[in-house]
């Protein structure tokens, strides 16, 4: 599997990318889930980035970005037409990670890749009751990617052959 594609988090402010999925948990919870598109990337596998915020100690999806099967975009009101904007993270208890600081190691597999040090937040049915940081290392070159960034992908075409042959 190719490295993964962050989902993003508004946190104290700030907007950084967090290497959890936490809607992957109410999916598999029984949450309907949208066929998504998901043979245009392969650096997305789920089909989908949400955005993320934690406001007075909740998670909340705030956006959901990703292209349906059969095309259109997928919004936050195809998943939950009763919150259109906003949703708190209730079904979630886990853990968010938030790569910081310089790669020390890329992993070309999920979200296998190492940074300094991770920001970890703990979560419990949404609520967040605890964070830590976790220190991995240094790197001893300044030249390293900083932050979380995918080192490779590959772009399918959304057209098929088929298409394309009635095209000529």
């Amino acid at each position: 599997m190719t490295a993964q594609i962050a989902e993003s988090l508004v946190y104290e402010g700030k907007q950084v990318s967090m290497c959890s999925t936490p809607l992957s948990d109410y999916f598999a919870f029984g949450g309907k889930r949208p066929n998504f598109d998901t043979w245009f990337c392969t650096a997305l596998w789920r089909g989908y980035t949400g955005e993320w915020e934690i406001l007075d100690g909740r998670l909340y999806l705030i956006g959901l970005h990703g292209r349906l099967e059969g095309g259109g975009e997928i919004t936050l009101a195809d998943v939950f037409p009763d919150y259109p904007s906003r949703v708190f993270a209730h079904w979630y208890s886990g853990i968010i990670r938030v790569p910081q600081g310089r790669q020390i190691e890329y992993v070309h597999m999920g979200f296998g890749s190492t940074y300094e040090s991770d920001l970890i937040i703990e979560l419990e049915r949404g609520v967040v009751v605890g964070t830590k940081i976790r220190h991995n290392g240094s790197v001893e070159s300044e030249d390293g990617p900083e932050g979380y960034g995918v080192g490779a992908m590959t772009i399918f075409s959304r057209s098929s052959s088929a298409e394309e042959d009635e095209s000529k």
